[in-house]
């Protein structure tokens, strides 16, 4: 079952082209196959609309994000400096975050993202599974933040 797309969400997906939304929810179609019960914490930032991935309601245990620029959506990996990548398809070099960037589908069958995006999920439990005092909330969508000004495209 596939889960529905928050009302919140289209509604600030409006301001992207239609290539940009249509790869924004196909990755989160995606994340959401291999990840059935995490939770989507929705942050509609000045510069970026993004999802992030959690198994409890706390950015802090995310393990992996969506974010809709102008031009393209980046899947990122928010322990992604910790990955292995074999088929070199993270990018950047901070000390933590990786990411892909998704200009179309395809990027998401490649079986080596497929793979980045499980090994993210089991991240993503481990971390869930430290915070003992955390009730986990699953398979939820929370709009967490809606910054006032953005940049948006045009």
């Amino acid at each position: 079952m596939t889960r529905e797309v928050p009302d919140e969400l289209n509604e600030f997906l409006t301001a992207f082209p239609p290539e940009v939304i249509s790869s924004y929810l196909a990755t989160r179609a995606e994340v959401l196959k291999l990840a059935p019960q995490a939770n989507e914490l929705i942050y509609d930032a000045y510069n970026a609309l993004s999802i992030a991935y959690s198994f409890t309601e706390n950015l802090k245990q995310g393990f992996i994000h969506i974010a809709a620029y102008a031009k393209h959506v980046n899947l990122g990996f928010n322990q992604g400096a910790t990955l292995p990548d074999p088929g070199n398809l993270l990018q950047g070099n901070g000390t933590r975050i990786r990411h892909i960037k998704i200009r179309n589908q395809q990027t998401l069958q490649n079986p080596a993202a497929i793979s980045l995006i499980k090994l993210a999920i089991l991240q993503g439990e481990a971390l869930a599974a430290e915070v003992s005092s955390a009730r986990p909330v699953k398979g939820r969508s929370f709009v967490k933040s809606i910054s006032p000004n953005k940049r948006r495209p045009n």
